[in-house]
């Protein structure tokens, strides 16, 4: 049975759960993260609870590196990224795991304002990031600065809008297809 490095509370290793025999990832608290990225971030922490920790929008690409470089951590695997519209602003909200630790966590970033929402891509931290931040581009409308191809890749350029924000509604008939039809 593998014993997680990290503790969950001050002086007490989080052990594996075994389900047939097989270790489970166990989740890192947010409260635990938070402390860990302060000590070395500063206050690029706003919030954090049992289960995620939110961090400013701008220091998004700062923490994910110190997630995966740092080797207690090493949040070398990125399951995925998605976006939330909440109206007053957007989520975007991303999963993380180690391979190495067998734990994972969630860290998430509140952006303000509907015209360009904006975050720092961590395309050069995670190169999984590619297409998943397209995705969210696409359908929310999220801009990942220093994504280096962001583009739909769902919907073809020139659709109007990002139909899964909650502002969204279909334009009136007829579609202008790309390809005629």
């Amino acid at each position: 049975m593998t014993v997680s490095r990290l503790e969950s509370a001050p002086g007490t290793a989080v052990p594996g759960r075994c389900v047939q025999g097989r270790v489970m990832t166990q989740p890192l608290t947010g409260e635990v993260l938070a402390r860990r990225i302060k000590e070395v971030l500063g206050g690029v922490v706003d919030d954090a609870n049992a289960t995620d920790v939110w961090v400013r929008p701008q220091s998004v690409l700062e923490v994910c590196r110190f997630l995966k470089e740092t080797p207690d951590l090493g949040f070398d695997f990125l399951n995925s990224i998605s976006g939330v519209d909440y109206v007053e602003y957007f989520e975007v909200v991303y999963h993380l795991t180690s391979l190495v630790y067998n734990h994972s966590t969630v860290v998430k970033t509140r952006v303000y304002g509907r015209e360009e929402p904006t975050v720092p891509s961590v395309l050069p931290v995670w190169r999984g990031a590619d297409l998943q931040e397209r995705e969210v581009y696409d359908l929310m409308g999220i801009v990942f600065a220093g994504h280096p191809n962001l583009k739909r890749i769902m919907l073809w350029e020139g659709f109007p809008g990002h139909p899964l924000r909650r502002d969204w509604s279909e334009p009136d008939y007829p579609y202008t297809w790309p390809h005629g039809g």
